[in-house]
C-alpha cells in the first residue's frame, strides 16, 4: 500500500529543479497558454464581433438576442469537452500524456486558423454560423484534452512536497492566454478604425494562431513522457482499458471533480468575456477601457494561481481552495456595486479584486485531482471531471448572465448566480480526503495488480528512477 508520508524537509530543502522540470513546467505552460489564447479569442470575438457578422437575423429586431445566440455558441463548445476528455484521456492513459498533448494542440490551432478565414452571414447565409459552430465544436473536442494531459506532466514530474507549486504552471496558462488575447484585440482596435476592425482587423489573431501552434510544439516535442506513464508502460503492458474501470470505481472522485470546479469556471468566463461586453454595450464605457480592466484582472489571476498553488503546498489543498470560493461568495454580488459607477479604475479594480478568490480556487486543482486518482485512470478521471465542471460552470455562465440582466435588469443577480455556484463548490471541497494530499502518485496498485495476474513470474521491483526521487518510498 502506498504511504501519505510527507516527504522530510531535509529532502525538500535539498531539492533543486532538474533541467527535464525546467522542460516539462516550459512545456506545459506554453501548450496551454497557446491553446487557451486559442479559445479567449474566441470568447473576445463572441463579446464585440460574432453577433452582427454570424448572427444578424437573430438581432434583428433585438441586439440582445443576437448576444445571446454569439454566448450560445461560445458555450456550445463545452458539450464537447466530455467526448475530448473521454477520447483523450483514454489514449493519454493507454499510450502517454505527450502525444495526446500535440494532437490537442494541433485540432485547437486548426480550428482557430480556421475561424479566421470563415465568411461572414453576410456573404454565404446561414452555412457561416453553421460552419462557427461546427468548428466551435472542434475547439471544444481539443481543450477537453489538453488541460489534463498538461496538468498531469506538470504534476507527476513534480517533488512531493512542491506537486502544488508544479501544477500551478499548467493553470497560469488560463490568465496568460486571456492576457495575450486581450492584448492582440487591444492593439488592433488601437491601430485600426472601428470599421477596419470590424470589417477585418478581428480576423488577425485568429490567423495568427498558426505560428503560435509551431512554437508550442516544437516546445512540447522536447519534453519527455511522464515517469508515471512510462513506469506503467513496463509493468501493465497486459492491463484492460482504463475507462471502464474509470465508472467502475471512481465515479465519487469524478463527481467531486466536477462540482468543484463548476464556480471557478463559471466566474472565470466572466472575467474572460462577459465584463468587458457589459462594461461597454451597458454602461458605455469604451471598448479599450473595458479591455484595460480585462488585462488588469488577468494579471491578478496570474498572481493569485501561482500563489494559490505555493499555499496548497503549504497549508493544505482542501483549506486553500475553501479559502477562495469562500471570498468569491462574499464578493460576488458587492463588485456590481462598484462595476456599474462605469468608471474604468473601480470597475478594475472589482474585477482584480475577484481575481483574490478566483486564483485560490484553480492555482492548487492539477495537483487536488491527480491526487485524487490512481494512475491507471488518472488522464481519464481528471479530463472528464474536469469537462464536465466547464459544463455545470462556464459553458453558458456569460449567457445566463445575459439573460439574468435582460430579464431583471439588476446586474448583481448574476453575483448572485455566482454565489450560489460557489456555495456548491465550496460544499464539495469539503468532501476531499484530506488524505489525498501527499500521496504516492506513482504506479504501486499497477505493480501490485501485474503481481496478482501472473503469480510465479519474477516482476522487476519499482524501482527509484521510476518514481519522484523525494516522493516517500513503498513496501516492496
Amino acid at each position: 500500500m502506498a504511504t501519505n508520508a510527507a516527504s522530510p524537509p531535509a529532502q525538500q530543502q535539498a531539492h533543486t529543479m532538474s533541467r527535464e522540470e525546467r522542460k516539462v513546467l516550459a512545456g506545459t505552460l506554453v501548450g496551454t497558454t497557446i491553446e487557451w489564447y486559442d479559445f479567449f479569442i474566441y470568447a473576445q470575438a463572441a463579446a464585440f464581433i460574432l453577433a452582427t457578422h454570424y448572427f444578424a437575423p437573430a438581432g434583428a429586431e433585438n441586439a440582445a438576442l443576437g448576444q445571446i445566440f454569439a454566448w450560445a455558441s461560445l458555450g456550445i463548445s463545452f458539450l464537447f469537452r466530455p467526448l475530448g476528455a473521454i477520447v483523450a484521456g483514454h489514449i493519454g492513459d493507454k499510450y502517454g500524456r505527450k502525444i495526446t498533448l500535440v494532437m490537442t494542440l494541433f485540432g485547437m490551432g486548426a480550428a482557430t486558423t480556421l475561424i479566421g478565414l470563415l465568411p461572414t452571414y453576410q456573404q454565404i447565409g446561414i452555412a457561416a454560423p453553421i460552419i462557427l459552430v461546427l468548428l466551435r465544436i472542434l475547439q471544444g473536442f481539443s481543450a477537453g484534452g489538453e488541460w489534463g494531459g498538461a496538468a498531469l506532466m506538470a504534476v507527476e514530474h513534480a517533488p512531493n512536497h512542491r506537486r502544488g507549486l508544479f501544477g500551478a504552471y499548467p493553470q497560469i496558462g488560463v490568465p496568460l492566454g486571456m492576457l495575450m488575447a486581450t492584448l492582440f484585440m487591444f492593439g488592433l482596435t488601437s491601430m485600426l478604425t472601428p470599421e477596419q476592425f470590424e470589417s477585418w482587423g478581428w480576423r488577425v489573431p485568429f490567423l495568427f494562431s498558426v505560428v503560435l501552434i509551431g512554437v508550442g510544439y516544437a516546445i512540447r516535442r522536447a519534453v519527455d513522457e511522464s515517469p508515471v506513464f512510462v513506469a506503467m508502460q513496463q509493468r501493465a503492458k497486459e492491463s484492460s482499458a482504463p475507462l471502464g474501470q474509470l465508472f467502475r470505481t471512481n465515479k465519487r472522485e469524478v463527481t467531486l471533480a466536477a462540482l468543484i470546479f463548476a464556480a471557478n469556471n463559471a466566474a472565470g468566463y466572466l472575467v474572460i468575456a462577459f465584463f468587458a461586453s457589459y462594461g461597454a454595450k451597458s454602461l458605455g464605457m469604451e471598448r479599450s477601457e473595458t479591455l484595460i480592466a480585462s488585462l488588469v484582472g488577468g494579471v491578478g489571476w496570474l498572481i493569485f494561481t501561482m500563489l494559490g498553488g505555493w499555499m496548497s503546498d503549504k497549508i493544505g489543498r482542501r483549506l486553500t481552495f475553501q479559502l477562495g470560493y469562500g471570498f468569491i461568495i462574499l464578493w460576488a454580488i458587492p463588485m456590481w456595486f462598484m462595476m456599474d459607477t462605469g468608471s474604468l479604475p473601480l470597475f478594475a479594480a472589482a474585477i482584480f479584486i475577484l481575481t483574490i478568490g478566483l486564483g485560490p480556487s484553480y492555482g492548487p486543482q492539477s495537483a487536488m485531482y491527480a491526487e485524487m486518482f490512481p494512475a491507471r485512470v488518472r488522464y481519464s478521471g481528471i479530463s472528464i471531471g474536469y469537462a464536465f465542471g466547464s459544463i455545470i460552470g462556464g459553458a453558458f455562465a456569460p449567457m445566463i448572465a445575459e439573460l439574468l440582466l435582460t430579464e431583471t435588469g439588476q446586474s448583481w443577480t448574476i453575483g448572485l448566480y455566482i454565489a450560489l455556484l460557489s456555495v456548491v463548490s465550496f460544499t464539495a471541497v469539503c468532501f476531499v480526503r484530506k488524505s489525498d494530499q501527499g500521496r504516492d502518485l506513482h504506479i504501486e496498485e499497477v505493480h501490485e495488480e501485474f503481481i496478482a495476474k501472473h503469480p510465479g513470474e519474477e516482476v522487476p521491483p519499482v524501482l527509484p528512477e521510476d518514481m519522484d526521487s523525494n516522493a516517500p518510498q513503498h513496501r516492496r
